[in-house]
C-alpha cells in the first residue's frame, strides 16, 4: 500500500497585510494551529460610531479544537489590542509573550473583566513547543522593549517571522538585535521568511533611538518655556530619554493621558523605566511650577479627538491650558490616514500662541521599523528559500517583494499575501491555496465586537442623505387608520422652513395606508414596506436624495 501523503503547512493571513494594523497570522499543520499576534486597527473616517477594528475570528472558531496557542511578538496595539476579544472566544488557549508585553495584556484583560487567562511569560532565547510546532523567541529592536522575532520550526522546515523590527546597535536600555542568532539559523536553513515591510520604500538605515538624546538635551538646555512632548505611550525608550533630559536640566515631569500613565506604571513596575528621585509630579500640580521647570509628556500624537493633547489644544483639559509660554514637541510621525487630524491639532496650538516643532523640522523622532538596507541585511543573514512580505500597505509589500528579487529571490518563490488568503508551504514550494472567511470586525465603544456591516451602511446613508421617520396607528382587524401619520426628519430638511413638504409626506403616508387597506392588505410588514417605498420615491423625486425611511406602525390592541 502507498504511504499516506504527509500534510503541508498552511499559512492563513487574518490581518496585517492590507494596511497598518490588525496583525494576525495562523499557522496550520494537520490537527494543530498556532496564531501569531492579535492586533487592532483604528477606524477610518467612514466607520461611523466605530471604536476599534479587530480581525474576524470565524476561521479559528470553526477550527477551535485545533487551536493550540497565541504567540505575541510585542506589545503594540496593532499586535495585542484584540487579545481580550480573542480570549472571550477562546478562554483556554494559552498566550505566550515577553514580560512587558504580558504586563500590558494583563491590564487590558482587567479592563475587560477577564480572569483566569493562561498567560505564559517567555524571554528572548526561549523555545516553546506547541503541537506540531516549535517557536523560538529572538531579541529584536523596535520602538518598545521586549520585542521579538520568532523562528517557527514546522514539519516542512523553519519559518522566520521577524515581527516589527529595526537594526539598532545602540538601543536605549536593552540589547541590540540578535543578528548572530538569525545568522546561525540562516546557516542551518530557513526555508521561509515573513518580514516587516513598513519602511520597504525608504532607502538607507533607520537611525538609532539613542540618537535622539542629543536633540532632547539641546531642547531642554536652551528652552525657557514649558515643554509639552507628545509621543506614543508604548515608546518606553522615548519616555526614558525625555526623563533623562529633564533630570539633567532640572525639570519636573508630568504625564497626561490614560494610556501614557498605564504604560509608565507597567514599565516602572517591571523595571523597564528608571525614574530618578522625585522628578515625577501629578498633572494637577503642573501650574505650581515655573514654565522652565516643567515638562509634560502626553498622548495624542495622531490627533485623536479624545487624547490629552487634543484636550489641551482645545482648552478642554482639566489641568493644563496651552499658550505662548509653551513649546509643543511632536515626537512622532503620522500614521497614514491621520494627517488631517494631526494638522487640526497643530493649527489650534498655533492659534493659542504655542510653538510646535515636529520630526519634519527637528530631529525628535526615529522610526521603529527597518529601512531598505536593514531589510537587505535580514534577507542576507536569513538566506531564505521563499519569502512573504508582511506588515504594511499593499504598496509596501510590493516594494519589499521587489527588493527580494534584487537580492536574487526568484519571483515564483515570493507570495504577496492578502487578508483571508491561505498560502501552502510544502517541502518544495510556496503557493496560494484558496481562502477562508476573514476580514474586519467593527467594535463600538463598550461593545464586544461584531458590529454588522448593514448597520454601518445605514449610518452612512443617514449621515449623507438624512432620515425620515413616519409613525401611525393602524387597526388591522377593521383595516383602518387609528392615528393619523406623523412625520419627522433628521438631517434631511430643516422642518421649520419646509412645513409644506412635511405635511405632504404625512398626507402621502395616509394615502399609502388607505390604498393598501383598500386592497385588503393587513400584514403590518407589507404595510410598512409599501409605505416606505412610497415615501422614498417621493423624497427622491422632490429632492434628488435617498434618505433612510423608518416606519413605525402601532397596532390597536397590541
Amino acid at each position: 500500500m502507498p504511504k499516506n501523503k504527509k500534510p503541508n503547512v498552511g499559512i492563513v493571513f487574518l490581518g496585517g497585510v492590507d494596511g497598518i494594523g490588525m496583525n494576525m497570522t495562523a499557522f496550520v499543520y494537520a490537527n494543530d494551529i498556532i496564531a501569531v499576534d492579535c492586533g487592532v486597527s483604528f477606524p477610518e473616517d467612514d466607520m461611523l460610531g466605530v471604536d476599534l477594528v479587530i480581525p474576524d475570528f470565524t476561521y479559528l472558531e470553526r477550527n477551535a479544537e485545533k487551536l493550540r496557542a497565541l504567540l505575541i511578538t510585542h506589545g503594540h496595539e496593532d499586535h495585542i489590542g484584540a487579545v481580550p476579544y480573542f480570549l472571550k472566544k477562546f478562554p483556554n488557549v494559552p498566550v505566550y509573550a515577553t514580560r512587558l508585553t504580558l504586563g500590558i495584556i494583563e491590564a487590558k484583560l482587567a479592563e475587560h473583566g477577564i480572569r483566569g487567562a493562561k498567560l505564559k511569560e517567555v524571554h528572548a532565547g526561549d523555545v516553546v513547543a506547541v503541537g506540531a510546532f516549535e517557536a523560538e523567541f529572538i531579541n529584536v529592536n523596535h520602538s518598545m522593549p521586549d520585542s521579538c522575532a520568532m523562528c517557527i520550526s514546522t514539519p516542512c522546515g523553519r519559518i522566520l517571522h521577524t515581527g516589527d523590527f529595526k537594526v539598532d546597535f545602540t538601543p536605549v536600555g536593552e540589547k541590540p538585535i540578535d543578528l548572530t542568532r538569525i545568522a546561525e539559523l540562516g546557516r542551518k536553513g530557513i526555508r521561509l521568511l515573513l518580514c516587516d515591510s513598513t519602511n520597504a520604500e525608504r532607502p538607507g538605515y533607520t537611525p538609532s533611538e539613542s540618537s535622539l538624546a542629543v536633540s532632547f538635551d539641546r531642547i531642554f538646555a536652551n528652552e525657557k518655556r514649558r515643554l509639552v512632548i507628545a509621543t506614543f505611550s508604548s515608546n518606553v525608550h522615548r519616555v526614558q530619554q525625555i526623563i533623562n533630559s529633564a533630570a539633567k536640566f532640572g525639570r519636573r515631569v508630568a504625564l497626561t493621558g490614560r494610556s501614557m500613565q498605564n504604560f509608565f506604571n507597567a514599565a516602572v513596575k517591571l523595571g523597564y523605566l528608571t525614574v530618578p528621585g522625585e522628578i515625577m509630579i501629578d498633572a494637577a500640580d503642573v501650574n505650581k511650577y515655573p514654565p522652565e521647570k516643567v515638562a509634560v509628556v502626553t498622548t495624542g500624537t495622531q490627533g485623536e479627538p479624545m487624547s490629552a493633547l487634543y484636550r489641551m489644544a482645545f482648552g478642554e483639559h482639566n489641568y493644563i491650558t496651552l499658550g505662548s509660554s509653551d513649546l509643543v514637541v511632536m515626537s512622532s510621525s503620522a500614521i497614514p490616514g491621520n494627517e488631517k487630524l494631526i494638522t487640526k491639532i497643530i493649527n489650534e496650538l498655533f492659534r493659542r500662541g504655542a510653538e510646535v516643532i515636529t520630526y519634519s523640522n527637528y530631529d525628535v523622532h526615529v522610526s521603529g521599523h527597518a529601512c531598505r538596507e536593514e531589510l537587505k541585511l535580514m534577507h542576507t543573514l536569513a538566506n531564505p528559500e521563499f519569502f512573504i512580505p508582511v506588515h504594511g500597505e499593499y504598496k509596501h509589500l510590493v516594494a519589499h517583494a521587489e527588493l527580494a528579487k534584487q537580492l536574487g529571490m526568484r519571483p515564483e518563490r515570493i507570495v504577496i499575501p492578502e487578508t483571508g488568503r491561505v498560502v501552502e508551504f510544502t517541502r518544495r514550494s510556496l503557493k496560494p491555496a484558496g481562502s477562508v472567511e476573514a476580514g474586519a470586525v467593527m467594535v463600538e465603544p463598550g461593545g464586544a465586537g461584531g458590529l454588522n456591516g448593514a448597520v454601518l451602511r445605514d449610518r452612512h446613508k443617514m449621515s449623507e442623505e438624512g432620515a425620515i421617520f413616519v409613525t401611525a396607528g393602524i387597526d388591522t382587524q377593521y383595516l383602518c387608520i387609528s392615528a393619523h401619520p406623523e412625520v419627522t426628519t433628521r438631517g434631511f430638511v430643516y422642518e421649520k422652513e419646509n412645513t409644506d413638504m412635511i405635511n405632504k409626506l404625512a398626507e402621502l403616508a395616509y394615502n399609502s395606508l388607505i390604498k393598501s387597506f383598500a386592497r385588503n392588505i393587513s400584514d403590518p410588514l407589507i404595510l410598512q414596506s409599501r409605505l416606505r417605498d412610497d415615501i422614498s420615491e417621493y423624497a427622491r423625486r422632490r429632492t434628488k436624495r435617498k434618505p433612510m425611511v423608518v416606519v413605525c406602525l402601532l397596532e390597536v390592541g397590541k
